[in-house]
């Protein structure tokens, strides 16, 4: 199939890399890049994406995901079906469905830059059955789940909610080891006692080495990405009149790292934030 990709950033990129390995047909479009991935075509401009029958969106925010969907799909087919990726929220996408004259679904992703990679992403799909079984094909060749969540913007609201889940888990985990720490552990000893306790999560394993090394760790997912998708969650919260207080919490320490410069490391560097508002910038 041939297939329009925008956004061929950390996680666009390995994606649309995998749709071709599974013998897709890609066009990549992205406005850093200067020359073509192995097994990509680069267009020069986001309308030409339109030609393909299936084009997909990994972009970084909303804005930039209306733009693509108003300007870059205005003189596509009306058969045509996008593919929203980026975590955007599930209003805007029901906006975008409701006003395009294409077919808009909403399928974000679950994982790191890594798992990307490896192809082992999860996809929440917002969609009709009809509209999930046309995309199904396509987003099997890129994440190892796909769960039809609902209706368009369901995919979105499901990702918000598992990224709510990962900043206060992120926070929890910060939190347990500088209460270790205070009672004199040896870190990597306790880690040791989390992972294989009752809090021993899959998400703690993994995030083991960027907690307690996270100088030589690599950065799977940034504090800014966390904070804007949990801004995100706390904006639909508050339309549903909800109140979420261990997310506010954590959207407090996310602020507080992005300020004190640590946006772009990975969300286990809200340790340091911790340490750095109780007057330690080191273990």
């Amino acid at each position: 199939m041939l297939i329009g990709f925008a956004g061929l950033g950390r996680m666009g990129l390995p994606m649309a890399s995998h749709l071709a390995w599974a013998g897709h047909t890609v066009l990549g479009y992205d406005p850093v890049l200067d020359r073509a991935p192995e097994g990509l075509t680069l267009v020069g401009s986001m309308t030409e994406l339109a030609q393909a029958p299936l084009t997909i969106s990994m972009l970084p925010d909303g804005a930039t995901t209306r733009a693509f969907v108003e300007q870059a799909l205005a003189d596509a087919s009306p058969d045509h079906l996008h593919v929203v990726m980026g975590t955007v929220g599930p209003q805007l996408v029901r906006e975008l469905a409701a006003a395009a004259t294409v077919d808009v679904i909403d399928a974000p992703v679950s994982g790191s830059v890594s798992m990307a990679e490896a192809g082992t992403i999860t996809t929440m799909v917002g969609a009709s059955l009809k509209q999930f079984e046309r995309a199904l094909p396509v987003l099997d060749a890129m994440t190892a789940a796909q769960f039809h969540s609902g209706p368009v913007g369901a995919g979105s609201a499901a990702k918000l909610a598992v990224n709510a889940v990962l900043a206060a888990l992120s926070q929890g985990v910060a939190e347990g080891l500088l209460i270790a720490e205070a009672g004199g552990l040896d870190l990597k000893s306790f880690y040791a006692v989390l992972r294989n306790s009752a809090a021993g999560a899959p998400y703690v394993g993994y995030k083991e080495e960027a907690f307690l090394s996270p100088d030589t760790a690599g950065v799977a997912a940034p504090v800014s990405l966390i904070r804007k998708d949990l801004g995100l969650a706390l904006d639909l919260a508050r339309t549903c009149r909800l109140s979420l207080p261990a997310s506010e919490a954590a959207f407090g320490v996310l602020d507080y790292a992005i300020a004190n410069g640590l946006g772009q490391g990975d969300m286990a560097q809200v340790l340091t934030a911790l340490r750095l508002r109780n007057g330690s910038r080191s273990a």
